[in-house]
């Protein structure tokens, strides 16, 4: 019996586990953490940290000599360089090395693209002695605000920023380096434009494009992907554009026999590369939404490559094109033979996010359940009662996803955001972390962050109602008149909730309730959503 070993145990390696099996592979996974979810799903456990390339080369040899091992694979995680090295010493399919470690390693990556003429930001390398005061200047003078400070091997956004002023450097710049295995961290220009994750497949001179998404991220100064739409609606011109760009990047880095995933963006110059991976992409795109939109299985389609053979059903299915390269490319060759497949539907994917304070219970998730057209709610294991949540600065301190999918994307998109708008994360009451969002408290180089639900309200804004709600009664009957005329009352937070919404969902969740402070009450409404408006309910109750 062959055998594959994967690489992780997280979640986003479950559809390997289960593509593996699939196709009658023993399963062999390592990981660092012992209690990752896939850990148990394996024929065989071994604890291995996924960066400690020598002991999982041992181990692998050990698995070739015994178990007829075939394939080493990854989704998902930061060490396809780990793939490749493996690979490398035992003959096996797969980028090679250094092509790896170019798609790794975002300062090498940067190099390759300025040596080829790839459309990205410019860059500088940085590290904790770029914290002097010239140094400092230096870097002020060459990069015009706002500016991007990220660890150089670190993905999910950790420690990812948007500078904005000198204020903001010092910390960025640590918290990046802190984020980095190895210490570095890369600043570079940001770039303005629309987002998009595209994934693809390369093999036999062949890049197949396997999903194209729109992702939505917001929350400056970090960038916090609150979902993604699958497949992405762009002007031809557009998405041909971008697949042709991200195709010269993927050769520019080397990568030649295995799976290659861009973040790229569409600004008013046209495509820029902001990443490429040398691994399907995480965040529910490779695993889940593709699958939904195209009925294809990718990460089977992948793990076919990885194991040297041919992906039958993925060349069956890709529709050759010719993508035109930007105008200012022109005199540029198509590196690679280029084929897409095309969604058959629309698959979305959305976040639901908390502010700081710790969990008091989670309600909702089986109402999100039955909501027409979920497909998947996905609550995050580590997020349950008592444990601590924040307002995410990264894509790993989400909540949870919901996943959904229909012929007709408004559908696919209004079901997510209907089961996100029902899942509530009560919160213990009278908790200093909770106090200091209501009361708008900054860390230092935050400004404006995190955010309000809808906004602080002016004086006026919070005219029309009596000094208290009297108890019990519903707050809908008490929303300020000010409020109504607001720019404020039609706005939706993250919870895709309106102002008359969230009222409504506070009278259903806290149908009894004391006397309330009016407008403390709406303020806190305003500030965090019904989170906060049930927040300081109940810690009202408990005086």
């Amino acid at each position: 019996m062959n055998s594959v070993l994967i690489l992780g145990a997280g979640l986003m390696q479950r559809p390997a586990v289960d593509a593996a099996k699939g196709l009658g592979l023993k399963t062999f996974i390592v990981d660092a953490d012992e209690n990752a979810v896939c850990a148990g799903l394996a024929d065989e456990f071994r604890r291995i940290d996924l960066k400690a390339k020598e002991e999982i080369l041992a181990y692998a040899r050990r698995l070739m000599e015994t178990e007829s091992l075939k394939a080493v694979f990854t989704a998902g995680t930061d060490f396809s360089a780990s793939v490749a090295y493996v690979c490398g010493a035992l003959g096996l399919p797969s980028h090679s090395y250094q092509a790896a470690l170019n798609a790794s390693d975002k300062t090498l990556m940067r190099a390759c693209f300025q040596k080829d003429k790839i459309p990205s930001p410019k860059f500088i390398r940085a590290s904790s002695a770029e914290l002097s005061a010239e140094r400092a200047e230096e870097i002020f003078s060459e990069f015009a605000f706002p500016f991007v400070i990220k660890p150089a091997d670190n993905m999910g956004a950790r420690g990812c920023r948007m500078v904005r002023s000198r204020d903001e450097f010092e910390p960025a710049l640590r918290d990046a380096v802190m984020n980095s295995r190895t210490g570095t961290a890369i600043i570079e220009e940001f770039m303005s434009g629309d987002e998009y994750s595209i994934d693809s497949l390369v093999f036999d001179g062949k890049m197949i494009v396997t999903g194209f998404a729109r992702r939505h991220i917001f929350y400056e100064p970090y960038f916090i992907e609150t979902g993604h739409t699958m497949p992405a609606s762009v002007p031809k011109k557009v998405h041909d554009e971008l697949i042709s760009v991200f195709s010269q990047a993927v050769a520019s880095l080397g990568l030649s026999t295995g799976a290659a995933k861009a973040d790229i963006k569409y600004t008013e110059n046209g495509p820029a590369v902001g990443e490429i991976a040398g691994r399907l992409s995480g965040g529910y795109m490779s695993g889940w939404t593709f699958p939904y939109s195209a009925d294809l299985n990718l990460t089977e389609q992948a793990l076919l490559v990885a194991l040297g053979g041919t992906p039958e059903e993925l060349v069956r299915r890709a529709e050759k094109s010719e993508f035109r390269l930007p105008d200012t490319a022109e005199n540029r060759s198509q590196p690679f033979e280029l084929f897409e497949i095309p969604c058959r539907r629309t698959s979305a994917e959305r976040a639901w996010i908390s502010i700081p304070g710790t969990v008091s219970r989670i309600t909702g998730l089986e109402n999100a359940a039955s909501v027409a057209s979920v497909r998947d709610v996905l609550p995050r294991a580590a997020v349950k009662e008592g444990s601590p949540v924040d307002f995410p600065r990264n894509n790993v301190q989400k909540c949870g996803n919901v996943i959904s999918v229909s012929g007709d994307s408004r559908t696919a998109v209004s079901a997510c955001e209907k089961a996100v708008s029902g899942i509530f994360i009560e919160l213990k009451p009278d908790n200093p972390s909770t106090d200091r969002f209501l009361n708008c408290e900054e860390r230092p180089g935050e400004k404006g962050f995190p955010p309000s639900a809808f906004g602080i309200p002016e004086p006026h804004e919070l005219s029309g109602c009596p000094d208290f709600i009297p108890e019990n009664e519903p707050v809908s009957d008490f929303i300020p008149s000010g409020l109504r005329d607001s720019p404020l009352w039609g706005k939706r937070d993250w919870n895709y909730n309106t102002v008359p919404e969230t009222a409504a969902l506070f009278d259903t969740l806290r149908p009894e309730h004391p006397a309330l402070d009016s407008e403390k009450f709406w303020r806190a409404l305003l500030r965090g959503g019904i989170q906060a408006a049930v927040y300081v309910s109940d810690s009202s109750s408990d005086k």
